[in-house]
Protein backbone atom coordinates (compact mmCIF):
# COMPACT_ATOMS: atom_id res chain seq x y z
CA UNK A 1 0.00 0.00 0.00
CA UNK A 2 1.39 3.42 -0.97
CA UNK A 3 1.61 6.27 1.51
CA UNK A 4 -1.30 8.05 -0.18
CA UNK A 5 -3.47 4.92 -0.01
CA UNK A 6 -2.58 4.45 3.67
CA UNK A 7 -3.56 8.04 4.45
CA UNK A 8 -6.82 7.70 2.53
CA UNK A 9 -7.72 4.45 4.29
CA UNK A 10 -6.95 5.87 7.73
CA UNK A 11 -9.11 8.95 7.22
CA UNK A 12 -11.92 6.94 5.64
CA UNK A 13 -11.90 4.75 8.74
CA UNK A 14 -11.92 7.66 11.20
CA UNK A 15 -14.18 10.11 9.36
CA UNK A 16 -17.12 9.59 11.72
CA UNK A 17 -15.17 10.41 14.87
CA UNK A 18 -12.71 12.97 13.49
CA UNK A 19 -14.48 16.17 14.56
CA UNK A 20 -14.96 14.94 18.13
CA UNK A 21 -11.18 14.80 18.50
CA UNK A 22 -10.05 17.65 16.21
CA UNK A 23 -9.56 20.30 18.90
CA UNK A 24 -6.17 21.38 17.57
CA UNK A 25 -7.36 21.48 13.96
CA UNK A 26 -10.40 23.55 14.93
CA UNK A 27 -8.42 26.13 16.92
CA UNK A 28 -5.66 26.49 14.34
CA UNK A 29 -8.28 26.71 11.59
CA UNK A 30 -9.92 29.68 13.34
CA UNK A 31 -6.56 31.44 13.66
CA UNK A 32 -5.74 30.75 10.03
CA UNK A 33 -9.08 32.09 8.79
CA UNK A 34 -8.43 35.38 10.59
CA UNK A 35 -5.59 35.94 8.12
CA UNK A 36 -7.94 35.86 5.11
CA UNK A 37 -8.64 39.54 5.78
CA UNK A 38 -5.13 40.38 4.58
CA UNK A 39 -6.00 39.28 1.04
CA UNK A 40 -6.33 41.72 -1.84
CA UNK A 41 -10.05 41.95 -2.42
CA UNK A 42 -12.80 39.33 -2.16
CA UNK A 43 -11.75 36.17 -4.00
CA UNK A 44 -13.86 34.72 -6.78
CA UNK A 45 -12.71 31.10 -6.31
CA UNK A 46 -11.46 29.66 -3.01
CA UNK A 47 -9.75 26.27 -2.61
CA UNK A 48 -9.49 24.52 0.78
CA UNK A 49 -6.73 21.89 0.49
CA UNK A 50 -7.07 18.90 2.79
CA UNK A 51 -10.49 20.12 3.87
CA UNK A 52 -11.33 17.09 6.02
CA UNK A 53 -14.91 17.22 7.28
CA UNK A 54 -15.27 20.76 5.95
CA UNK A 55 -15.38 22.86 9.13
CA UNK A 56 -13.02 25.52 7.77
CA UNK A 57 -14.55 25.21 4.29
CA UNK A 58 -18.01 26.01 5.64
CA UNK A 59 -16.60 28.95 7.60
CA UNK A 60 -14.97 30.27 4.44
CA UNK A 61 -18.26 30.07 2.56
CA UNK A 62 -20.08 31.80 5.39
CA UNK A 63 -17.53 34.64 5.39
CA UNK A 64 -17.01 34.87 1.62
CA UNK A 65 -20.63 34.54 0.51
CA UNK A 66 -20.05 35.61 -3.08
CA UNK A 67 -17.06 33.31 -3.58
CA UNK A 68 -17.15 29.88 -5.18
CA UNK A 69 -15.65 27.58 -2.55
CA UNK A 70 -14.05 24.19 -3.28
CA UNK A 71 -13.11 21.67 -0.60
CA UNK A 72 -10.54 19.08 -1.71
CA UNK A 73 -9.50 16.01 0.26
CA UNK A 74 -8.02 12.60 -0.49
CA UNK A 75 -10.56 10.82 1.71
CA UNK A 76 -14.01 10.02 0.39
CA UNK A 77 -15.18 9.32 3.94
CA UNK A 78 -14.19 12.78 5.13
CA UNK A 79 -15.86 14.38 2.12
CA UNK A 80 -19.08 12.46 2.84
CA UNK A 81 -19.11 13.95 6.33
CA UNK A 82 -18.42 17.38 4.85
CA UNK A 83 -21.20 16.98 2.28
CA UNK A 84 -23.79 16.20 4.95
CA UNK A 85 -22.79 19.35 6.79
CA UNK A 86 -22.88 21.60 3.72
CA UNK A 87 -26.44 20.60 2.83
CA UNK A 88 -27.52 22.56 5.89
CA UNK A 89 -25.51 25.64 4.96
CA UNK A 90 -24.41 27.34 1.76
CA UNK A 91 -23.36 25.12 -1.16
CA UNK A 92 -19.73 24.06 -1.47
CA UNK A 93 -18.15 22.00 -4.25
CA UNK A 94 -16.44 18.91 -2.81
CA UNK A 95 -13.62 17.27 -4.79
CA UNK A 96 -11.73 14.09 -4.01
CA UNK A 97 -8.12 14.47 -5.10
CA UNK A 98 -4.42 14.48 -4.30
CA UNK A 99 -2.94 17.75 -3.00
CA UNK A 100 0.19 17.07 -5.03
CA UNK A 101 -1.77 16.73 -8.29
CA UNK A 102 -4.62 19.21 -8.23
CA UNK A 103 -7.48 18.59 -10.70
CA UNK A 104 -7.77 22.31 -11.45
CA UNK A 105 -6.74 24.55 -14.32
CA UNK A 106 -3.80 26.92 -14.26
CA UNK A 107 -4.54 30.35 -12.77
CA UNK A 108 -8.08 29.32 -11.76
CA UNK A 109 -8.07 30.10 -8.02
CA UNK A 110 -7.94 33.41 -6.12
CA UNK A 111 -7.35 32.04 -2.61
CA UNK A 112 -5.78 28.72 -1.57
CA UNK A 113 -5.95 27.78 2.10
CA UNK A 114 -4.68 24.64 3.82
CA UNK A 115 -5.06 23.93 7.54
CA UNK A 116 -2.69 21.36 9.05
CA UNK A 117 -2.83 19.11 6.00
CA UNK A 118 0.82 19.40 4.95
CA UNK A 119 2.70 17.29 7.58
CA UNK A 120 1.64 14.07 5.81
CA UNK A 121 3.36 15.12 2.57
CA UNK A 122 6.89 14.06 1.64
CA UNK A 123 8.30 17.56 1.35
CA UNK A 124 6.52 20.70 0.21
CA UNK A 125 8.12 21.26 -3.19
CA UNK A 126 5.51 19.50 -5.31
CA UNK A 127 2.60 20.97 -3.36
CA UNK A 128 3.97 24.51 -3.60
CA UNK A 129 4.49 24.08 -7.35
CA UNK A 130 0.89 22.87 -7.74
CA UNK A 131 -0.50 25.71 -5.64
CA UNK A 132 1.50 28.19 -7.67
CA UNK A 133 0.16 26.63 -10.89
CA UNK A 134 -3.52 26.98 -9.96
CA UNK A 135 -3.22 30.29 -8.08
CA UNK A 136 -3.84 33.46 -10.04
CA UNK A 137 -1.08 36.08 -10.10
CA UNK A 138 -1.53 38.14 -6.93
CA UNK A 139 -3.83 35.47 -5.48
CA UNK A 140 -3.28 34.54 -1.83
CA UNK A 141 -1.90 31.30 -0.36
CA UNK A 142 -2.51 30.66 3.36
CA UNK A 143 -1.45 27.54 5.23
CA UNK A 144 -0.57 26.06 8.59
CA UNK A 145 1.66 23.11 9.42
CA UNK A 146 3.50 21.74 12.46
CA UNK A 147 7.13 22.33 13.36
CA UNK A 148 9.85 20.28 15.07
CA UNK A 149 8.93 21.29 18.64
CA UNK A 150 5.65 19.38 18.32
CA UNK A 151 5.15 16.19 20.40
CA UNK A 152 8.11 17.04 22.65
CA UNK A 153 6.60 15.19 25.64
CA UNK A 154 6.32 12.00 23.57
CA UNK A 155 9.99 12.20 22.63
CA UNK A 156 11.09 12.87 26.20
CA UNK A 157 9.05 10.04 27.65
CA UNK A 158 10.26 7.57 25.04
CA UNK A 159 13.90 8.61 25.49
CA UNK A 160 13.64 7.59 29.14
CA UNK A 161 12.24 4.16 28.39
CA UNK A 162 13.93 3.00 25.17
CA UNK A 163 16.74 3.81 22.74
CA UNK A 164 14.80 2.26 19.86
CA UNK A 165 12.57 5.17 18.88
CA UNK A 166 12.37 6.84 15.49
CA UNK A 167 11.26 10.47 15.63
CA UNK A 168 9.23 11.95 12.78
CA UNK A 169 10.94 14.90 11.12
CA UNK A 170 9.18 18.23 10.65
CA UNK A 171 10.75 21.22 8.86
CA UNK A 172 11.21 24.38 10.89
CA UNK A 173 9.86 27.83 10.07
CA UNK A 174 12.93 28.84 8.07
CA UNK A 175 12.88 25.67 5.97
CA UNK A 176 9.20 26.12 5.12
CA UNK A 177 9.78 29.79 4.28
CA UNK A 178 12.74 28.92 2.06
CA UNK A 179 10.64 26.34 0.17
CA UNK A 180 7.92 28.95 -0.34
CA UNK A 181 10.43 31.44 -1.71
CA UNK A 182 12.10 28.83 -3.90
CA UNK A 183 8.70 28.08 -5.46
CA UNK A 184 8.52 31.72 -6.55
CA UNK A 185 5.78 33.03 -4.24
CA UNK A 186 5.79 36.74 -3.53
CA UNK A 187 5.92 38.56 -0.18
CA UNK A 188 6.04 35.45 2.05
CA UNK A 189 5.28 36.00 5.73
CA UNK A 190 5.88 33.30 8.34
CA UNK A 191 4.97 33.17 12.03
CA UNK A 192 4.55 30.56 14.74
CA UNK A 193 2.31 29.65 17.70
CA UNK A 194 3.04 27.24 20.53
CA UNK A 195 -0.08 25.42 21.75
CA UNK A 196 -0.50 22.73 24.39
CA UNK A 197 -3.41 20.30 24.73
CA UNK A 198 -4.08 18.31 27.92
CA UNK A 199 -5.45 14.80 28.32
CA UNK A 200 -6.74 12.76 31.28
CA UNK A 201 -4.45 9.86 30.37
CA UNK A 202 -2.17 8.37 27.74
CA UNK A 203 -5.03 6.29 26.31
CA UNK A 204 -7.07 9.42 25.58
CA UNK A 205 -4.03 11.11 24.05
CA UNK A 206 -3.33 8.12 21.79
CA UNK A 207 -7.00 7.90 20.78
CA UNK A 208 -6.96 11.53 19.64
CA UNK A 209 -3.78 11.04 17.60
CA UNK A 210 -5.40 8.07 15.87
CA UNK A 211 -8.75 9.77 15.25
CA UNK A 212 -7.11 12.81 13.65
CA UNK A 213 -4.59 10.80 11.62
CA UNK A 214 -1.62 12.22 13.53
CA UNK A 215 -0.57 8.68 14.47
CA UNK A 216 0.43 8.22 10.81
CA UNK A 217 3.25 10.71 11.41
CA UNK A 218 4.97 8.30 13.79
CA UNK A 219 6.89 5.34 12.34
CA UNK A 220 5.75 2.01 13.82
CA UNK A 221 2.80 3.58 15.63
CA UNK A 222 1.35 0.33 17.00
CA UNK A 223 4.58 -0.48 18.82
CA UNK A 224 4.97 3.12 19.97
CA UNK A 225 1.43 3.15 21.35
CA UNK A 226 2.19 0.14 23.53
CA UNK A 227 5.37 1.77 24.81
CA UNK A 228 3.56 5.03 25.57
CA UNK A 229 1.36 3.13 28.02
CA UNK A 230 4.51 1.97 29.78
CA UNK A 231 5.94 5.50 29.81
CA UNK A 232 3.23 7.32 31.78
CA UNK A 233 5.52 7.82 34.79
CA UNK A 234 8.11 9.45 32.51
CA UNK A 235 5.68 12.09 31.23
CA UNK A 236 6.92 15.58 31.99
CA UNK A 237 5.19 18.71 33.29
CA UNK A 238 1.94 17.06 34.32
CA UNK A 239 -0.64 19.59 35.45
CA UNK A 240 -3.30 18.52 37.96
CA UNK A 241 -3.03 14.93 36.82
CA UNK A 242 -3.43 15.76 33.12
CA UNK A 243 -0.94 14.88 30.41
CA UNK A 244 0.22 17.78 28.20
CA UNK A 245 1.13 17.51 24.52
CA UNK A 246 2.82 20.47 22.82
CA UNK A 247 2.47 21.64 19.24
CA UNK A 248 4.55 24.13 17.30
CA UNK A 249 2.18 25.55 14.68
CA UNK A 250 3.74 27.33 11.71
CA UNK A 251 1.67 29.73 9.62
CA UNK A 252 2.56 30.91 6.14
CA UNK A 253 1.09 33.52 3.84
CA UNK A 254 2.22 34.57 0.37
CA UNK A 255 0.92 35.84 -2.97
CA UNK A 256 0.95 34.27 -6.40
CA UNK A 257 3.79 35.57 -8.58
CA UNK A 258 3.28 37.19 -11.97
CA UNK A 259 3.41 34.86 -14.95
CA UNK A 260 6.99 34.04 -15.86
CA UNK A 261 8.38 34.56 -12.34
CA UNK A 262 11.18 31.96 -12.05
CA UNK A 263 11.33 29.26 -9.41
CA UNK A 264 14.46 27.63 -8.05
CA UNK A 265 15.20 23.98 -8.73
CA UNK A 266 18.26 21.75 -8.36
CA UNK A 267 18.87 22.37 -12.08
CA UNK A 268 18.71 26.15 -11.77
CA UNK A 269 15.93 28.69 -12.17
CA UNK A 270 12.93 27.79 -14.35
CA UNK A 271 10.29 30.20 -15.66
CA UNK A 272 7.03 29.11 -17.29
CA UNK A 273 4.61 30.97 -19.54
CA UNK A 274 1.17 30.11 -20.84
CA UNK A 275 0.67 29.55 -24.57
CA UNK A 276 -1.57 32.63 -24.71
CA UNK A 277 1.16 34.75 -23.19
CA UNK A 278 3.74 33.49 -25.67
CA UNK A 279 1.39 34.06 -28.62
CA UNK A 280 0.68 37.61 -27.46
CA UNK A 281 4.39 38.31 -27.06
CA UNK A 282 5.08 36.98 -30.55
CA UNK A 283 2.28 39.06 -32.05
CA UNK A 284 3.61 42.17 -30.34
CA UNK A 285 6.94 41.50 -31.96
CA UNK A 286 5.42 41.78 -35.42
CA UNK A 287 3.72 45.14 -34.76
Amino acid sequence: MSQLEAIRAEYDRNAGRYEKHAALESEVGKRLLERVAFGRGEPGVVLDLGCGTGTATAALKKTLRKSSVIGLDVSGGMLSEAGRKSRLTRPVRWVRGDMNSLPLAQYSVDLVISNLAMPWLEGFGTLFDEVRRVLKPDGMFLFSTIGPASFSQVYEAMSQTTDDFERPGFPDLLEVGDALTAAGFMEPVMDVDFLTLHYPGIAALAEELEATGASLLFPHWSRLKQRLGQAEDAWSTMEEGRYPLAYEVIYGAAFGPPEGQPRRTKDGEIATFSVDRLVKSRNLGYD
